[in-house]
């Protein structure tokens, strides 16, 4: 299969330029993360991890979610990159959404930084923001990654990407 990457404009990234293994880089962009009216998360200090055909997954620090809300879920996952991957639930005007978060509650040491951070998936949530910009969620639901104008693909998750 070839996949024809395409070609980004200034100001844009491409996934394909990436880095596989993945790397995180600090971002200071303000990133909102908003639930049934709720601001769930807000943060201008996330980790962005990259990594090769998958758009930029944000990694919110706790003390920037709202952790009343956030429940422990059942079921892990595992990393090869970052470790074991434990979930989180959101429980919020009466209602229970399932596996709406992960964390690495003890990451590899590449990853360290991320340690008492959480990642959300865009699609479960009512809307995420990249500064003014509402993000796209990645296709397939497994991945969690965030897509703005910034960044072109394709993208992992999409249908027929199964095999990259």
């Amino acid at each position: 299969m070839t996949i024809q990457r395409i070609e980004p404009d200034p100001g844009q990234e491409s996934v394909w330029d990436y880095p596989r293994p993945p790397r995180w880089e600090v971002c200071s962009d303000l990133i909102r993360i908003i639930l049934d009216g709720e601001v769930i998360a807000e943060s201008d200090q996330t980790k962005r991890v990259l990594e090769t055909s998958h758009p930029p997954v944000y990694y919110i620090p706790n003390e920037d979610i709202r952790v009343d809300f956030i429940e422990p879920a059942q079921g892990q996952s595992w990393c090869e990159w970052k470790g074991q991957a434990r979930y989180f639930d959101i429980v919020l005007g009466g209602r229970r959404i399932e596996k709406v978060a992960w964390s690495y509650p003890n990451p590899t040491p590449a990853f360290e930084t991320i340690r008492d951070h959480l990642a959300f998936y865009p699609h479960l949530m009512d809307a995420c923001y990249v500064g003014d910009e509402q993000v796209q969620p990645q296709d397939g639901g497994f991945y969690g990654g965030w897509i703005t104008s910034k960044i072109v693909g394709p993208f992992k998750g999409e249908p027929g990407t199964q095999r990259w």
